[in-house]
């Protein structure tokens, strides 16, 4: 059922516009895919599927929401933090072993996205809203690295 989602996940996205969680699983459901929200925050995270202005693109710049660096890149890679922090990004928090990201609506899955796949050693994890990341640090020394580092790309 997964790998079926999964492609019927990846079409939608590929042959429509797609702007929001709600959009996609509306055509999902026509599809005859019921699925939950957390399911499909979960497929979009895997799929690596980014979304940009204009709605949801898959990592190679098929769909509507292409984020323009990912694109213009010939591998499947996806956009590094630094650019969709460049995007997406607004202020940075920390909370002691936490930093809150702040994003503009949509922008915060992405960016957790982009946290999840570098694998930055201090992060233990990340949760995302719609317009908020909550970073979890292994502790608040590393947090406030984290801080440091987002700050400068926000800056930048």
């Amino acid at each position: 059922m997964k790998i079926r989602r999964h492609n019927a996940i990846r079409e939608v996205v590929a042959n429509s516009p797609v702007t929001n969680q709600d959009e996609l699983r509306r055509k999902l459901r026509r599809r005859g895919i019921a699925v939950t929200q957390a399911t499909l925050s979960r497929d979009i995270h895997e799929l690596h599927i980014y979304k940009g202005p204009a709605g949801y693109s898959l990592p190679n710049g098929n769909g509507n929401g292409a984020i323009a660096a990912a694109a213009e890149k010939d591998d499947d890679t996806p956009p590094s933090v630094q650019e969709v922090i460049d995007s997406f990004g607004l202020r940075a928090l920390q909370a002691m072993n936490q930093v809150i990201i702040r994003t503009v609506m949509g922008g915060a899955q992405p960016v957790a996205a982009s946290l999840d796949y570098e694998e930055w050693p201090e992060v233990a994890g990340t949760l995302a809203g719609d317009d908020t990341v909550l970073v979890i640090c292994k502790d608040a020394r590393r947090a406030a690295g984290v801080e440091a580092r987002l700050r400068i790309m926000l800056e930048s």
